[in-house]
């Protein structure tokens, strides 16, 4: 079992920046892939960024390409998601996910977290 906490959500003006942090706790969390998802009301939960277990391997949604940045201290257990650059598209709760395997596709992650509310104006 794995238990993920998120935080560093918030309130922020067009064009700047947030840092998410997910931290994790239970057995072999280290070994997990960890991503990003976020989720607006009467809209599916959408993929936004993954990183393998060792933290060599990244994927991110082209939507958001060259503006987040994923990484993960394993040492820490912790996961973060920085965001520059960000616009009113990105409004919305953010979750973050651990899985066995490295994908894109919700059913894909075991473990989630609660979501932190990341709220852009414009």
């Amino acid at each position: 079992q794995v238990q993920l906490v998120e935080s560093g959500g918030g309130l922020v003006q067009a064009g700047g920046s947030l840092r998410l942090s997910c931290e994790a706790s239970g057995r072999r969390s280290n070994a997990y892939s960890m991503a990003w998802f976020r989720q607006v009301p009467g809209r599916e939960r959408e993929f936004v960024s993954a990183i393998s277990g060792s933290g060599d391997i990244t994927d991110y949604a082209d939507s958001v390409k060259g503006r987040f940045t994923i990484s993960r201290d394993n040492a820490k257990r912790t996961a973060y998601l920085a965001m520059n650059s960000l616009n009113a598209e990105d409004t919305g709760v953010y979750y973050c996910a651990a899985g066995s395997t490295l994908g894109i596709w919700v059913r894909e992650y075991d473990y989630w977290g609660q979501g932190t509310q990341v709220t852009v104006s414009s």
